[in-house]
Order: C-alpha cells, then sequence, then structure tokens
C-alpha cells in the first residue's frame, strides 16, 4: 500500500474519532466559559506548558480542518491576553493552515492536475503571477471559509513559503479581532457575537480593499502612460487596423459589420502572407505535386501506365493563376464594398490615438496592429553569396531547381520538401532536431516513410556550418550527428526554420509598447497592449501562428477595441487544431501525448488503425490513424492525433466535440454515412467504448442468455 493511502487511512481514523467520541463538545463557548478559571489557574502555574499545549491542539485541528478554531482563538484571548494570544493563535492558525495546504498537495494535487491539467493551466499561471495577491484577498475575508482556502491553494502550484508568509500577514486582522473579543468572554453568548454582520461586511470590504488599490494604481499608471500624449478632442475614424492579412481582414470586416468606421492601411498586398506566400500557394503546389504522385502510382488503381508530362513554369504559373482566383476575397473592392476604407502605404502610430499614413494623419480611438510575420533569414556565413529562397520568395521559381536543399523540419518545410520531390527535384532536407518538433513520435514516423519514399534525402541532427561558392558550384557544408562534415551541392536553398513577427518601423519604439522574448507583441488575455485602446491580434501578438488562429484573435480584438470600455473579452485558446498537409496529413487538436507527460496529465490512449477503414482501401490509402487522448475512465476529449489522407477534414468533428464539451460517446452515437472517411471517427471512438465495456454486466448477461437458451431450446446448448 502507498504512503499515501496509509495517509488517507491515518486521517479518516482521527477523524472518526473526534466525531464519534465527540471530541467536538470541548470546543464549544459554554465549555470555554465553564473551564475558564481552571485554564488560566494552570497557565498562572506552567505558562509554557500551556502555550506548548494549546499551540499543538490549535495547529492539528487547523492541519485536520476539525471545527473550533474559532472557539480557540478566543480562547486564546481568555487565556494570554491580547499582546501574548495574537502571536500564538496567529502563528499556530499559519502553521496549522500550512499543514493542511501541504496535506491537500501530497494527497490531491497529483491526482486534480492529472485529470483537469488542461483546465487548470491558466489557474497556475494567474497564480505564479499573482498568487500571494489573490491569496492576501481570501485571507482578509472571513466569508471564505479558512479550510475551503487550504484546501484548494494546496491542488495549485503556489509555494509553500508564500504561503505561509501571505497567511500569517492575512490573518492578522481577524486573529487580532478574535483574540480581543476573548478578552471579554463572559460577554459572548454565541460567535455571532464576536464576528456580527457589520464586522463581516467591513472585513470584506478590507478584503476589497487590495483590488480596489490595484484597480487605482493601474488606473494611474494608465493616465500618466497616456498623459505625453495629447489626445483629440474629436475622432476621424472608430478603428485603424494596420495590416490587411487574415487577421486585419477580420478585424476591418468585424468593426465594420458593428457599423464602426473603420480604415485599413497595408503596405504592400492585400490578403498578407497567406493569400499570397503561404497557405493558398503553397496548397496548389501540392495539389499538382500530388497529382503527379498519383499519375506514377497509376497501376495500384489498375491502370497499367498513366504517362504525364509537364513543364515547371507551367506548374508555377497555375499557382499564381491560383493566387489571383483567390484575390477577390480579400480585394479593396470587396471591403470597399462593405465599408472599410482602405489605403495603401506605411503606417506609422505617431499617438494612441493617431496613425500617420501618406502623408495625413488619421485620428481614432482604438488601433489595430495586425502586421504578421515574415520569414526567419538564418545567420548563416556566405549565405547572401548563393542563390536562397524563403518561403515568400520561392514562388519567383521559374525553371526547377535540379538540386534543392532545404531547411527546416517544421510544417512549412516538410510540405515544401514533399512537393517538391514529386516534382523531379533530388531535395535534401537538413534539420538541427527531428522532423515536427511538436507532433508525437509515432506521427513524425509516418511522416519520414513518405517524404523518404518522395526520394527525399533527410538529415535529422545535423548542424549547418555555412555556404559557399566555389568553381562556379554552390555549396553548403553541415556537421552531421555523428561528426563527420559534408559539403553538399545545391542549385537551390529554401529557408524554411520559422517566422519572426514584424515589429519594426511602425511607431512601437516611440510609444514604449514592449516586445515579448519571443519577438512578438506583449500583450495582455484581451489582446492589448499596454495602451489599452491599442491592440494586437494574429502573428505579430503570437502565441500560434495560423491563419485561423489569426481570425480567432481578430473578432476578440476588434470587439474589445471597439467595446472594451463596456465589456472585454478574454481570448480563448482551449481548443486549437493544426495540420501539416504533408501526405499523409499530420492534423492535431488539444493535447499530444508528449505535452502531457511533460505537463504530468493522466491520459489513456485509444487508437483506430486507418488500415481497417473500407473506404481507405478502396481510395489505395489504408494507412495511418487517430489516436484519441481521454481523462481516464471518461469519454471527454484532452487532444487528437491524426496522421492519414483527408486528415484536416476527419479533425474537425473532434474540434466541435472539444469545444462544445462533447465526449466520445456522442461521436459514436452519430449516425456517419457509408463508406467515407469521416466513419474512421466513429470506429475510434467505437474502440474507446470497447476498451470500456461493463465486464461485469456482459458476464451477467452471458449467464442471462445461456439461461434463456436453456428454457426455450435446451437441445441447442448440448
Amino acid at each position: 500500500m502507498r504512503h499515501r493511502e496509509w495517509l488517507l487511512i491515518f486521517l479518516g481514523l482521527l477523524t472518526g474519532l473526534f466525531f464519534v467520541l465527540d471530541f467536538e463538545r470541548f470546543f464549544t463557548l459554554q465549555m470555554l466559559a465553564e473551564q475558564r478559571e481552571a485554564l488560566q489557574q494552570a497557565y498562572q502555574d506552567d505558562p509554557f506548558a500551556v502555550i506548548g499545549m494549546f499551540s499543538v491542539i490549535y495547529i492539528v485541528m487547523a492541519a485536520l480542518s476539525f471545527p473550533g478554531a474559532a472557539v480557540m482563538s478566543l480562547a486564546g484571548g481568555a487565556l494570554f491576553g491580547v499582546w501574548i494570544g495574537v502571536p500564538v493563535v496567529l502563528i499556530s492558525a499559519t502553521i496549522g493552515a500550512t499543514l493542511a495546504f501541504w496535506m491537500a498537495r501530497y494527497l490531491l494535487r497529483d491526482a486534480v492536475q492529472r485529470r483537469f491539467g488542461d483546465r487548470l493551466a491558466t489557474v497556475n499561471q494567474g497564480l505564479e503571477r499573482d498568487g500571494a495577491f489573490y491569496l492576501f484577498s481570501l485571507r482578509l475575508a472571513p466569508v471564505f471559509p479558512f479550510f475551503l482556502i487550504n484546501l484548494l491553494m494546496g491542488l495549485t502550484t503556489l509555494s509553500s513559503v508564500t504561503y505561509f508568509w501571505v497567511s500569517l500577514i492575512g490573518m492578522f486582522a481577524g486573529t487580532v479581532v478574535y483574540v480581543n473579543a476573548g478578552t471579554q468572554l463572559a460577554a459572548i453568548n454565541q460567535l455571532s457575537d464576536v464576528m456580527s454582520p457589520e464586522l463581516i461586511a467591513s472585513f470584506t470590504l478590507l478584503a476589497l480593499f487590495p483590488w480596489l488599490a490595484r484597480w487605482g494604481i493601474e488606473r494611474v499608471k494608465i493616465r500618466w502612460l497616456y498623459a505625453r500624449w495629447p489626445k483629440p478632442a474629436q475622432f476621424d475614424r472608430n478603428l485603424v487596423v494596420i495590416g490587411a492579412g487574415a487577421a486585419g481582414l477580420v478585424s476591418a470586416y468585424i468593426a465594420a459589420a458593428a457599423r464602426a468606421k473603420v480604415t485599413l492601411i497595408e503596405r504592400h498586398k492585400m490578403g498578407g502572407d497567406c493569400l499570397n506566400y503561404g497557405c493558398v500557394p503553397s496548397k496548389a503546389l501540392i495539389r499538382t505535386a500530388t497529382f503527379l504522385q498519383q499519375a506514377r502510382n497509376a497501376a495500384a488503381l489498375g491502370i497499367q501506365q498513366a504517362d504525364v508530362t509537364y513543364d515547371f513554369a507551367d506548374v508555377m504559373a497555375r499557382v499564381q493563376r491560383v493566387v489571383k482566383a483567390v484575390e477577390p476575397h480579400d480585394s479593396v473592392e470587396r471591403y470597399t464594398h462593405l465599408g472599410v476604407e482602405v489605403l495603401h502605404g506605411d503606417a506609422t502610430i505617431v499617438s494612441p490615438w493617431a496613425v500617420a499614413v501618406n502623408g495625413q494623419t488619421l485620428t481614432t480611438r482604438a488601433i489595430v496592429i495586425a502586421t504578421g510575420a515574415r520569414p526567419l533569414v538564418p545567420d548563416i556565413p556566405g549565405l547572401q553569396a548563393v542563390r536562397y529562397y524563403t518561403s515568400d520568395t520561392i514562388w519567383t521559381l521559374t525553371e526547377r531547381p535540379q538540386r534543392l536543399i532545404v531547411l527546416g523540419g517544421g510544417p512549412v518545410g516538410c510540405e515544401l520538401t514533399q512537393a517538391f520531390a514529386r516534382l523531379d527535384c533530388t531535395v535534401t532536407q537538413i534539420v538541427r532536431s527531428d522532423l515536427l518538433p511538436r507532433e508525437d513520435a509515432d506521427a513524425v514516423a509516418l511522416v519520414k516513410v513518405a517524404l523518404q519514399a518522395d526520394g527525399v534525402t533527410l538529415l535529422t541532427h545535423t548542424e549547418v556550418l555555412r555556404c559557399e561558392r566555389r568553381d562556379g558550384g554552390q555549396f553548403l557544408s553541415i556537421r552531421k550527428q555523428d561528426g563527420e562534415e559534408m559539403k553538399l551541392p545545391f542549385d537551390a536553398l529554401l529557408c524554411a526554420v520559422g517566422r519572426v513577427a514584424r515589429t519594426e518601423d511602425f511607431g512601437l519604439e516611440q510609444l514604449g509598447i514592449a516586445i515579448s522574448p519571443q519577438r512578438t507583441i506583449e500583450t495582455n488575455g484581451w489582446l492589448q497592449t499596454v495602451y489599452p485602446n491599442i491592440v494586437a491580434c494574429g502573428d505579430v501578438a503570437g502565441p500560434y501562428q495560423f491563419t485561423h488562429t489569426a481570425a480567432h484573435q481578430a473578432w476578440y480584438a476588434s470587439v474589445n477595441a471597439l467595446f472594451g470600455s463596456l465589456k472585454r473579452f478574454k481570448v480563448d485558446y482551449s481548443v486549437i487544431p493544426w495540420v501539416t498537409f504533408t501526405d499523409p496529413e499530420a492534423a492535431r487538436v488539444g493535447l499530444s501525448e508528449k505535452e502531457a507527460q511533460a505537463r504530468h496529465i493522466a491520459y489513456e490512449v485509444t487508437r483506430f488503425d486507418l488500415s481497417e477503414l473500407d473506404r481507405a482501401i478502396t481510395d489505395e490509402a489504408a494507412y495511418g490513424f487517430i489516436k484519441v487522448l481521454t481523462v481516464p475512465g471518461s469519454d471527454r476529449i484532452l487532444g487528437v492525433s491524426i496522421v492519414s489522407k483527408h486528415a484536416s477534414d476527419l479533425l474537425a468533428e473532434f474540434v466541435l466535440a472539444m469545444q462544445h464539451g462533447l465526449g466520445l460517446n456522442k461521436i459514436l452515437s452519430t449516425i456517419h454515412a457509408y463508406p467515407t472517411w469521416a466513419e474512421a471517427n466513429k470506429y475510434a471512438a467505437g474502440a474507446w467504448k470497447h476498451a470500456h465495456a461493463p465486464q461485469r454486466l456482459l458476464k451477467w448477461l452471458e449467464r442471462y442468455h445461456a439461461r434463456r437458451r436453456g428454457k426455450a431450446a435446451p437441445a441447442e446448448d448440448a
């Protein structure tokens, strides 16, 4: 039996004895009044022994949350007086509370964190930042039961030292009241005589004081921050949005829909990176590359041979045609029709209420910063001397590079590596650590197999040393994991090692808006910068760099910018899906196994192999898996990883379920058309159900049916 179980048994026995033997009768006002003279005499005879015994009893009662702490506090005043009673009671109460805190932490915290760790993550982050402040306020207010504070705080990550000292200070005022009342014990008939409604209200107001003071200090700081900027008497606009990518477009759209006067400023191309350099062109290229791969594997579909000829320049021209076809969705004309004023130019924030562009200054009540991110160009010696590209510039290619090196193993690097390999480039992918570092090993393994099957030379755990031109050629020097150095010749080098937020050259420095260590704009939970009327969203704000999260943030940013003085909405990151569009696709929402283990969150794994799905078999795509993480013993979904064809589409049902608190049982009870890929979700839910079948009930049913067979047709059982 584990130590925790022994401790629980011991505590249960103590609690049972306390109530069974009616020890509670010794901790009543009546008993205290009757024994007061005897206790005072004992104190006069041996004060140190009485103080010691009193402290031990108080500590045990507080630690075990036994009733009677209030009477003990009165007894401290009655026996020791105010000057001795206050420190004795206060220190004893604090030690007892800390012991209760420790027991709750030891006995319950791991189990609670395993079961509800994802939900408690935000709470723990808040307590790490402001835990002392919250605890102090709770200790001041007698309306909050102290035993409940001990229990709940023990379940968090608040440090024991902080808990002890804040509790000591926070309980001081209440202790003084009770101990002082104890000196007038004869006038007390019931505990409510000590804590009258008026006194409780006073303490509650006292508990609110730190919050009011904090609010006041924040208001003063904000006023001081704004004081150096002249505020216009009236404003030309309600909102100015800087950047016309996904975040900026959605922000402007929402503002216009709310009938606000909004101006959208873009320095380059409408639609931002997603339309012009990211999602749209990459998926167009992937579509062509996938067709070529399918043609080469035509024999798998019973076709002897499928000859395909193509011109690389035509493929890249098609990519641009696709961009042009989508472009009207994000065009100046569309947004002008929606009521948005669209300006092209370089925007500069010149004050919290003014943005300069094209020689004019626009005054505005609020500003949304949605300037996006740009590809990170690594600091490699000699890089500027060779033919290198980023995910922004690779689309200018019109001639196929025979030998292509791709640096980076994230989603962009993997997607473009596979696409160019299928377009008959000899591709070498070089990764400093491993592919797709945020995914589980089983998902990464399938993507690796797919890349290598397409002819990619994959070099993981490899260090890039330098680039150089020599004898008319271009070379990349690397150091492999075993220490071997190599020189790789190449025709083109693609740098896909990440993206960095665009935070320069539009006035952040002059306003003193902070940049985080991740090089994004620092914002609070409402996407506000240090200036509440200036908000940021999308890649420039982080923490995710997805088009769909940029649009998600944009709703909160625009609504908080327009209506924040009335009501603010804290951005919700609880259910964020993402997909790497390789073949097979790797899609995920919620926790991965790697994350759950790192955060010590308990989970169960249910896995369905796509090789068992009828539709996957008919499509010659019977590989991959669906992996669902659930709370142990429950169908509540913690996370889902899918690696297969159409994984991005399969994921949507799980995203919906998680967002609205639906479990696997709901998915299992939903009719899915046959034969479809979406049936895989139901089969995954069925696999969970099978693993959690009620075995006792099934055995009883087996016996029941056996008896039924014996009565109806005994010959059949023979």
